[in-house]
């Protein structure tokens, strides 16, 4: 006598079917979900880099973005005015500075001052690690970079020639652009030796 025939439940082929698609859709509509906007073509896209030699330090000062901050509508403008603040630095250029600061932070740093507490500064390895929308028209930018100076301009609590730095930096909408604005005392920087 022969065993009896093994029936296969009808109901098994179409549900694997359905399992798949949806796999499938979901596997799709998430790419599309985390893939770079069209309109970022700007971004520098950061690769994780071994730390730099002290003798290379600061690094580039090209400001980069990590896919999460080039995915923020506001990328190409938040990049540009992080661009013109970093450059006005490293080229100790107070009016370069001007525009990319808000009127309430300028009177806060005059010319002398701005000189004065820059003088040896040079910064690079910048990295926008993350753009934040706030109330009131403001974006919170997480960055971290890498400045050398003379140990007696780095600051008080880390008296290093390179200091790795991150930090949030507030932007606010002055005049129809980002303009970086007076930082608040609720945020405090992460300081590192190099």
């Amino acid at each position: 006598m022969s065993p009896p025939p093994v029936v296969r439940p009808r109901w098994l082929a179409p549900v694997v079917i359905v399992v798949v698609s949806i796999m499938v859709g979901g596997g799709l509509l998430a790419r599309e979900l985390y893939r770079l906007p069209e309109s970022a073509p700007d971004a520098i896209l950061a690769q994780s880099a071994a730390p730099r030699p002290i003798e290379q330090q600061p690094g580039p000062g090209t400001v980069e973005l990590t896919p999460d901050a080039a995915a923020h509508p506001q990328n190409t403008a938040v990049r540009a005015v992080m661009q013109a603040y970093f450059d006005s630095i490293n080229n100790r250029d107070y009016d370069l500075w001007k525009t990319a600061v808000t009127r309430e932070r300028q009177q806060a740093k005059p010319e002398s001052t701005w000189l004065k507490d820059y003088d040896s500064t040079r910064d690079g390895s910048i990295l926008v690690y993350r753009i934040d929308a706030v109330p009131d028209k403001q974006l919170r930018v997480l960055v971290g970079f890498t400045s050398t100076q003379d140990p007696a301009d780095a600051p008080p609590e880390l008296p290093e020639a390179c200091v790795h730095w991150r930090l949030v930096l507030p932007l606010t909408l002055e005049s129809s652009a980002w303009k970086v604005d007076a930082a608040s005392g609720s945020t405090t920087p992460e300081l590192s030796r190099c």
